[in-house]
């Protein structure tokens, strides 16, 4: 598989490339030979050789500077970045019962989901695309959602960053191909538990949809028309993919990888 993706020595940049779907993206990566560089705020560190961690406020716009810079000065290039940091707090737009004020949607957890899912991505690639720039190459991943869309019912702000994160796949990908610079998004639906799926998380998505934690854990797989969840290798898989050159006429677009689940 190595041989032929051809992404040995590749630089590729992951944005909270410590846990879920991020970690298994850097695993991969690393299987296939790239020197992959994770910016999160916590490591999770990976006995590999090609494997750097970078800690990075990716809201942070000095922080994403000198990350940036830092790679540049260790390896003279990047190649990838995978946009994949991200947050998703399920908020409501009106408790109508009015018993959980905390799961309406509010300013904090507003600017919270706005600055890590957008601001973040926009600081990262601004700050590599001059390197791709420079070097007249370079592909840009974003980690989407198939809420982003089809929105989902108590996830409003994260469908909605979502989908503005495919807005800004297509418009870079205007802007920057004559740099032969490619930029495109992954919308993965339903995926197999990680430990980012918390107790106080499943509580706030249970109530905002009106139902209860075992209501909402019922067997997902009868509504993927594959008949089960996503595993996180295969939206990693992908990422590989897009980061070869055997992709190179995809650009512009979102691909969506959910089972049959959604159009997208």
């Amino acid at each position: 598989m190595g041989n032929w993706l051809d992404i040995e020595d590749k630089v590729v940049v992951v944005t909270g490339g410590s846990s879920g779907i991020g970690r298994q993206i850097v695993k991969s990566l690393l299987e296939n030979g790239s020197i992959v560089y994770n910016a999160d705020m916590k490591d999770n560190p990976i006995d590999h050789t090609d494997y750097n961690y970078l800690k990075t406020d990716v809201t942070s716009e000095t922080e994403v500077m000198v990350s940036v810079e830092k790679i540049i000065s260790e390896q003279n290039k990047i190649d990838v970045l995978v946009n994949n940091a991200g947050i998703n707090l399920p908020r409501m737009l009106v408790d109508q019962k009015n018993e959980k004020p905390e799961y309406e949607i509010n300013v904090n957890d507003l600017d919270l989901m706005l600055n890590v899912n957008l601001k973040g991505p926009v600081l990262f690639s601004r700050e590599v695309s001059r390197q791709f720039i420079k070097q007249n190459s370079g592909v840009i991943i974003n980690i989407s959602s198939e809420a982003g869309q089809e929105g989902s019912q108590g996830q409003s702000i994260y469908s909605a960053t979502k989908a503005a994160l495919i807005g800004f796949t297509r418009s870079w990908a205007k802007e920057l191909g004559k740099h032969n610079i490619r930029v495109t998004a992954i919308a993965p639906g339903i995926l197999e538990e990680t430990g980012l799926r918390t107790s106080q998380y499943e509580e706030a998505l249970a109530y905002t949809r009106n139902t209860t934690i075992e209501g909402l854990n019922s067997d997902y797989s009868k509504s993927i028309p594959i008949g089960r969840i996503g595993e996180l290798d295969e939206i990693a898989d992908l990422v590989c993919y897009l980061s070869s050159e055997k992709s190179s006429y995809i650009t512009g677009t979102t691909i969506n990888i959910s089972g049959g689940k959604s159009k997208g």
